[in-house]
């Protein structure tokens, strides 16, 4: 026979087992609920990325608008994982181009990944050293370390074989200056005074269209001297 002072416990047990149970049962529904929007968000994700063309490059912040960060993240990676994208450096991931000659994906494109780096810091960029001369037509060499001039801090960031080199420039050198401008004004400081002749201005001259020229005249007053003269004979009719 149960004492006095147990049978007073009984309802107060009852009491607690009822509310765990009800805790429980409601942390489970959570848990569905939570599962059930990561899948949403998974699958809108998805759906962003299979619309994207191959060789779009994606930052993690391009989807924060779904979720937050860490959620992301995780959606991502099993985007990796079921190889519908790859990992370029921390943040930053690559819809993959397959080449049916190659037999395999191709690498990715340094410059869209500079610029989506850049985009993703807010910084203003430009290219400078071989990437400039190349992108003009002025050298066919492949450039060891793509290297662009930028309004933020001094960043490296590499990947496979593949380096990325952002130099910090006063934001004068490269906001206000068109992209055509600031490429030109790069390419002329990569080759030097003595390596610039007639051919280098020649080729200038017939490779940018006269309303570039025009607005690289206005916007250019601010470089050196030499540089200058340089820019006002490739703008000469």
């Amino acid at each position: 026979m149960l004492e006095d002072s147990d049978s007073h416990d009984i309802p107060c047990f009852k009491k607690q087992v009822e509310k765990l149970s009800r805790k429980l049962y409601n942390n489970r529904d959570k848990n569905k609920e939570m599962c059930f929007m990561t899948n949403s968000i998974y699958t809108e994700i998805k759906k962003r990325i299979e619309l994207a063309e191959f060789g779009t490059v994606f930052l993690t912040s391009d989807f924060t608008d779904l979720a937050t960060t860490t959620t992301v993240r995780k959606c991502l990676g099993r985007q990796v994982e079921e190889k519908n994208i790859r990992r370029i450096i921390d943040g930053v991931y690559e819809k993959p181009v397959y080449s049916n000659l190659l037999k395999e994906y191709v690498p990715a494109n340094p410059e869209k990944v500079a610029y989506a780096i850049a985009r993703g810091f807010h910084w203003t960029i430009a290219p400078c050293g071989d990437v400039a001369l190349n992108k003009l037509g002025l050298s066919t060499q492949v450039p060891v370390v793509w290297s662009y001039i930028s309004d933020g801090p001094y960043r490296k960031f590499s990947w496979d074989n593949i380096t990325l080199s952002f130099k910090h420039r006063a934001n004068r050198e490269i906001s206000f200056m068109s992209e055509t401008t600031t490429l030109v004004v790069e390419a002329l400081k990569t080759l030097g005074k003595d390596r610039v002749d007639d051919g280098i201005i020649l080729s200038l001259r017939n490779r940018l269209p006269k309303e570039e020229k025009k607005k690289m005249l206005e916007e250019a007053t601010g470089v050196s001297e030499w540089i200058y003269t340089v820019i006002r004979k490739v703008c000469a009719e």
